[in-house]
């Protein structure tokens, strides 16, 4: 068995990841908290486990991704309003940060479709049209998301993902997904507008096509990068394609000089040398508009980043720490918006890519940052016959992949409650804009989560023949009631939104029993907490069953929850002898006390047959 478990471990740990940490002596198979400098700089732990070995396999990982990282962040900046150049800033410095900052071993950080369509609906209507005030205002949102996500890792936030359930999460991606490829459409035909949201954008494209701006060797160039992408992500998955499609679409613009002869639009030289230390500039009243959009490209950039963190943290037998995650995300922003980036995010295709290239550690992230700003310092000139078009059919091709459309059809087959909340998020991105879109998830998330609480399920129960217990009547049609006696189970916690649905069940309950009510006993396990509302409206309703000759009682209730009420004074007031341990208890003691006789109850033969255990 020992021999077993070690080869178990070594499995967990195939390609060489960085072994776990020492392995607790209860659970020999789980790696303790890290503690000390170590638990808040993972990289300091890198450096000091790092094995000669893992170095050539982080090189070939890293120049690998360098490939796909070009063409994705400068496609993404382009989709954020920005020069190309700046999705380069926002790809090297993020790298490093996470690098030394970041949990996870091979998670790769840098511009997301996502985030770029966010940025671009929070800056560009800010910016009337002003480049220069673009690029301040995108650093800027850089920062205000660093702060937010730093301030959430402090104070133990990271829970708050775990708010968008994936039915949301898939509704407001969509939305995403649709607002960016429409976005992209223009470029992908050759021209240029300036609207900023989905239906503004999608009118302006018509137009455009309509009036004849189409740029034919543009779009031709576009499409070919599509079908190159897409194609050789269906048939050859491991060959990189967006490499394949952008060299040749540089090449052929380079060589029959489409840029002069047929207008093609192109990236154009990039600036040499590497970003600069700079604090953006922007005026205050423009501050609201960014935090809000901060706040909202915090909130989904974390969720995305500790879904992806959670995954590969399982694949490599390591512990995924979501807190650190949101601090590792926070400085990561806050670099790239000091050097003029914008906000940035985990990424979903580009990990994928590292792992499959055989990375070890994050070393493969820094070496792609150093080849990118190698680029940047002695080749710039390299991409300046990169159609616009290509980093389009780029962009277009990423953002595909956000779509679940499986996902949504399996949701709307199991729960089409769901369903509908997710068809809300899609329709508040694309009809109200991305950032009041994210926030109307978010909104719909909370609003679901008090409903499920303010109406929650319940029941009366019963004896079924045959079934030990006690079981909800309407499921049961033949369950055997009691004379006198309900059996009530609320299946949430009592809290102010609910307190009067509760009251009311219970009333509802004993006026529709089938006997005069002598005793209510709420089956009280599910409930996991009582306020201060709950617990004023529970008095209430104890006296009101007491105007009626009714006994209010309960089973089943946890210690902490029974505290609570002793603090309210409402256990005192209930009577210490009304709280039973099990609803078997609770009825034994009625039958004792009332006299009540059910059939056969008393019956020894009866009790056996009833599964009843006196």
């Amino acid at each position: 068995m020992a021999k077993k478990k070690r080869q178990g471990d070594e499995g967990v740990r195939a390609g060489g990841a960085i072994p776990a940490e020492p392995a607790s002596a209860i659970h020999p198979g789980l790696s303790p908290p890290v503690s000390g400098l170590g638990r808040w700089v993972p990289g300091l732990r890198v450096v000091r486990k790092y094995r000669r070995a893992w170095l050539p396999h982080d090189l070939a990982a890293g120049l690998t991704l360098t490939a796909l990282l070009i063409p994705i962040g400068m496609g993404y900046a382009q989709v954020a309003g920005l020069p190309p150049v700046t999705g380069l800033y926002a790809t090297i410095v993020p790298l490093i940060l996470y690098a030394i900052f970041g949990p996870s071993r091979i998670l790769v950080v840098g511009p997301d479709s996502a985030l770029a369509g966010m940025t671009a609906a929070t800056v560009l209507p800010l910016a009337a049209g002003s480049s220069s005030r673009v690029a301040s205002l995108a650093a800027m949102l850089g920062l205000l998301a660093g702060a937010f996500c730093i301030l959430g890792g402090l104070a133990k936030l990271g829970f708050l993902a775990d708010l968008l359930s994936k039915p949301i999460r898939y509704g407001y991606l969509n939305g995403i997904a649709l607002t960016v490829l429409v976005s992209q459409l223009p470029k992908l035909f050759g021209f240029s507008v300036h609207a900023v949201s989905f239906i503004p954008d999608t009118v302006a494209f018509l137009r455009g096509v309509a009036a004849g701006k189409t740029n034919p060797a543009a779009l031709a160039i576009g499409l070919a990068c599509l079908v190159i992408i897409l194609g050789m992500k269906r048939w050859l998955p491991k060959a990189p394609g967006v490499l394949v499609a952008v060299v040749a679409a540089t090449a052929v613009t380079a060589a029959a000089d489409l840029a002069t002869r047929a207008g093609v639009p192109v990236v154009g030289p990039l600036p040499r040398g590497l970003p600069s230390l700079a604090f953006p500039t922007v005026v205050w009243s423009d501050m609201r508009p960014l935090a809000a959009g901060a706040i909202a490209i915090a909130l989904v950039s974390f969720a995305e980043i500790s879904v992806l963190s959670r995954v590969y943290a399982m694949r490599g037998g390591y512990r995924a720490d979501t807190n650190q995650e949101l601090i590792a995300l926070g400085a990561a922003d806050l670099a790239t918006g000091l050097f003029q980036g914008f906000p940035i995010s985990s990424s979903a295709t580009r990990t994928p890519v590292a792992e499959s290239a055989g990375s070890k550690t994050q070393v493969t992230g820094v070496v792609g940052a150093l080849a990118i700003a190698s680029l940047l310092v002695f080749l710039p000139g390299l991409l300046q016959d990169l159609p616009t078009a290509a980093l389009a059919a780029v962009v277009i091709s990423a953002v595909l992949g956000l779509v679940e459309v499986p996902a949504l059809v399996r949701v709307y087959r199991l729960r089409r409650t769901e369903f509908v909340i997710s068809l809300l998020c899609f329709l508040g991105v694309v009809l109200f804009g991305i950032i009041q879109g994210v926030f109307v998830a978010v909104g719909v998330a909370l609003l679901h989560l008090v409903w499920q609480a303010w109406r929650p399920h319940f029941a009366v129960l019963g004896r079924v023949q045959g079934v030990k217990g006690y079981h909800d009547i309407s499921r049961h049609p033949d369950a055997r009631r009691i004379p006198g006696l309900v059996l009530f189970r609320w299946d949430a916690p009592l809290f102010f939104a609910n307190a009067e649905a509760f009251s009311d069940d219970v009333l509802r309950a004993v006026a529709e029993a089938p006997t005069a009510t002598r005793w209510v006993v709420v089956a009280a396990e599910p409930v996991t907490d009582v306020d201060i509302t709950a617990a004023d409206a529970l008095a209430d309703l104890q006296a009101e069953l007491t105007r009626a000759g009714v006994e209010l009682c309960f089973a089943e209730m946890k210690g902490p929850v029974k505290d609570r009420l002793k603090r309210y004074g409402l256990f005192t007031q209930v009577g210490p002898d009304r709280f039973f341990p099990t609803i078997g208890a609770a009825v034994d003691h009625y039958l004792n006390e009332t006299g009540v006789k059910w059939l056969d109850w008393e019956d020894a033969a009866g009790a056996e047959k009833w599964g009843h255990q006196r």
